[in-house]
């Protein structure tokens, strides 16, 4: 009878306040409107009434004319109530609920995508990742006016995650190539004081949304795992280059313990002293950037970081791979037995350091790469080589060196040809008319240059003899 009693006057207190908005909503009165709104959802929440809760937000936005405003502080309101509630089921219907009234409203996009957000985390709680992916995928914050930058990035960047869960590569590339790396270079303060986008208020970000620091690093751990999939060297090295030049990290490298790369083991003695650990991550990424570097197909770029790298001052501490990025600067051929023996303490020991084993076709690649470093030694010396010796430089079989070097040629890192007949390889590159022409113009001009300059000197020694017969 008490439960009875309670719902008639729970149902005659609504009532009451719905003619109340009715009066306000017709009269235009904006602040009566939104305070009757308001008070309906905080009765329903204190009578634990969470269905009729439901009903009632359902039903205040389908009322004809309603107020933006009404609306906007309805979702607001009710969304203060959604970690209150007293199992995941309610909490669930109740998030469905705002997110299907404020569906296809600009005003509350922003608590649509907030909704959105904290429902796909629910679903990823208890494992259903695809769903997660999907729910995450209806919402484009990017055309969003008034988010906070900051929000927006976090958004994309779960985006991002949730795809790399599921393995769906392909959107996960998509979805990261919305957020400009440019980004991360922008000036906190100078971002404060800009407080409008648009014709819009950009409203400030939420407490628990990361720094734009913080955010950088994550999405570089993100494309770190996009690109370990793809074996894609060179970028992951870039991505680290671009962690390890963090201003956080290298003044204060304790704040930074990874979290989102899942291959990620951070293991730090707990009897070391502080300033062991604040080197210790620098220089774990350090190593990382110098692995990937020298797994990393040569080209401008790749041979661009090497330089810079070895320039790092930091790079003296491990003096183990400063030798190994210089062993890759000489043109002097490497022995891969020798390497190998030199640097496999070190290729082991990475799956217990920050960011996890290097790949398991690492090992492989980096005999590719020692071999293709050691053909483009040979074509700095060499114009033409038989096809017997360059395979004893590269320790190689016959078919084997052949093979590397026509996969260079097809790469278009190497300009070379195979007389296989005679067994001779020419690193010549074979000129047009046009280049033969100009190099003879060029030797020409030389030649008459030279020859004016002896003409000159035989005329200043010519007469400074005769000055000196007069005198």
């Amino acid at each position: 009878m008490e439960g009875d009693s309670a719902n008639t006057n729970l149902d005659a207190a609504i009532e009451s306040l719905l003619n109340v908005e009715k009066q306000m909503r017709l009269a235009g009165d904006v602040a009566g409107t939104r305070k009757a709104v308001i008070d309906i959802v905080e009765l329903c929440y204190k009578a634990g009434a969470w269905k009729t809760l439901n009903d009632q937000i359902v039903l205040l936005s389908k009322r004809r004319g309603q107020l933006k405003q009404a609306i906007t502080a309805m979702v607001q309101k009710a969304m203060d109530y959604i970690d209150l509630t007293l199992d995941i089921d309610t909490r669930i219907e109740l998030i469905k609920t705002l997110s299907s009234v404020s569906a296809g409203k600009i005003y509350v996009e922003i608590e649509r995508a907030r909704l959105i957000k904290r429902l796909a985390k629910i679903k990823e709680e208890q494992g259903q990742i695809d769903e997660a992916a999907d729910l995450m995928q209806e919402v484009a914050v990017e055309t969003f006016g008034s988010m906070a930058k900051t929000e927006k990035i976090a958004f994309i960047l779960d985006q991002v995650r949730l795809c790399l869960d599921r393995q769906d590569y392909v959107r996960a590339q998509i979805l990261s190539r919305k957020i400009s790396t440019r980004v991360f270079e922008a000036d906190p303060l100078k971002e404060k004081k800009k407080q409008k986008e648009g014709d819009n208020i950009v409203q400030d970000a939420p407490a628990d949304i990361p720094s734009l620091l913080e955010l950088k690093r994550i999405y570089y751990e993100l494309m770190i795992r996009y690109y370990m999939h793809n074996n894609d060297y060179l970028e992951i090295c870039r991505c680290y280059k671009a962690i390890y030049d963090i201003p956080a990290i290298k003044e204060d490298p304790t704040k930074w313990i990874p979290g989102t790369l899942s291959t990620c083991v951070y293991m730090t003695p707990i009897h070391q002293p502080l300033n062991y650990l604040t080197t210790l991550i620098p220089l774990q990424i350090l190593r990382k950037i110098c692995w990937y570097l020298v797994l990393a197909p040569h080209d401008p770029m790749q041979s661009s970081l090497l330089n810079a790298t070895l320039e790092d001052k930091n790079l003296t501490e491990i003096p183990n791979f400063r030798l190994l990025l210089k062993q890759l600067v000489t043109m002097e051929v490497i022995q891969w037995t020798t390497l190998w023996e030199f640097a496999k303490h070190e290729y082991e020991n990475e799956k217990n350091l920050l960011g996890g084993a290097l790949g398991a076709k690492a090992a492989e690649d980096l005999k590719l790469r020692i071999i293709e470093h050691n053909i483009l030694v040979v074509s700095k010396y060499y114009s033409r080589i038989t096809l017997k010796r360059l395979a004893d430089l590269l320790c190689l079989s016959l078919q084997e060196a052949e093979k590397h070097l026509s996969d260079m040629v097809n790469s278009k890192s190497l300009i070379a040809k195979i007389d296989r007949p005679m067994g001779v390889v020419s690193f010549q590159t074979a000129q047009d008319c046009n280049g033969t022409l100009n190099s003879w113009a060029t030797n020409l001009e030389k030649l008459l240059d030279l020859v004016e300059k002896s003409c000159h000197q035989i005329h200043k020694e010519t007469m400074i003899h005769k000055a000196v017969l007069k005198a």
